[in-house]
């Protein structure tokens, strides 16, 4: 129920399955919130599933977690899809399920792979119709890498060129600003410099800035948002205190 997980559940939605999930951290609000039912126990996901697929990192607590008893709890003809790490599932149980026709399969993972970068690969479970079987790296065509290489340079680009870091995964949804500050200026040097140092004086935090100019490159619009308010005689300092200064306007955000 991580990034992964939660991916493959938008997915499921789509094509209209209904979902149970369980996580040692999955609580049933949060399922709600994600629109699956929450199962209380590991084991009832094997007993209820038609589809069961793995999406967890390989640490002790995780090594052949579908093993054997588990395996035999899946409905028959049910499938079980291993796109984590080989060594979450018992592989020799999951061959012998395999074999008997019990369930179907499909890993993109093995345990054990080869060691080396080219090596031969020959496992017996590979050979068996009810399981298909792919490269862990499968997507890696020189074609994708390709298209990674550019979408790099590109993001790498625009950071250079605007400040701005495209895809970024963990930028905040909400920042701890409460009052907006907006400034109406000439384009001249040293306005927003001017504006800072009596902010930081007052110790008021600067969240987010934002400078639009308009075209011509007369005047600008910034806004800046802030921590806490800057009251009093502040705003009339500012406003006085640098003749390039347009106007002033403060607001409390949320209003």
């Amino acid at each position: 129920m991580g990034r992964i997980g939660r991916e493959v559940i938008r997915r499921a939605q789509a094509f209209g399955l209904r979902v149970i999930a369980w996580s040692r951290r999955l609580t049933p609000r949060t399922a709600e919130e994600l629109g699956v039912e929450h199962c209380a126990d590991i084991d009832d996901v094997f007993r209820q599933a038609d589809i069961v697929t793995l999406h967890v990192a390989l640490v002790p607590q995780t090594r052949k977690l579908v093993n054997a008893a588990r395996i035999a709890l899946m409905k028959p003809n049910a499938i079980l899809i291993n796109t984590a790490r080989g060594e979450v599932v018992d592989q020799g149980a999951l061959r012998s399920a395999l074999e008997a026709k019990k369930i179907r399969a499909g890993l993109d993972v093995f345990d054990p792979e080869p060691a080396e970068a080219a090596a031969d690969f020959n496992d017996p479970i590979v050979a068996l119709p009810n399981l298909y079987g792919t490269h862990h790296i499968g997507a890696s065509t020189e074609q994708a890498q390709e298209a990674i290489a550019e979408e790099a340079i590109h993001i790498i680009e625009t950071y250079v060129k605007t400040g701005v870091v495209l895809n970024c995964v963990n930028l905040a949804t909400r920042t701890p600003a409460k009052w907006q500050l907006l400034v109406r200026h000439y384009d001249r040097v040293g306005v927003l410099a001017f504006v800072m140092d009596k902010l930081r004086r007052a110790e008021i935090n600067i969240e987010e800035v934002q400078n639009v100019i308009f075209e011509g490159a007369m005047a600008a619009s910034c806004r800046i948002q802030l921590n806490a308010e800057p009251g009093g005689e502040l705003p009339a300092a500012i406003k006085e205190g640098n003749s390039h200064i347009i106007s002033l306007e403060l607001l409390r955000l949320g209003e």
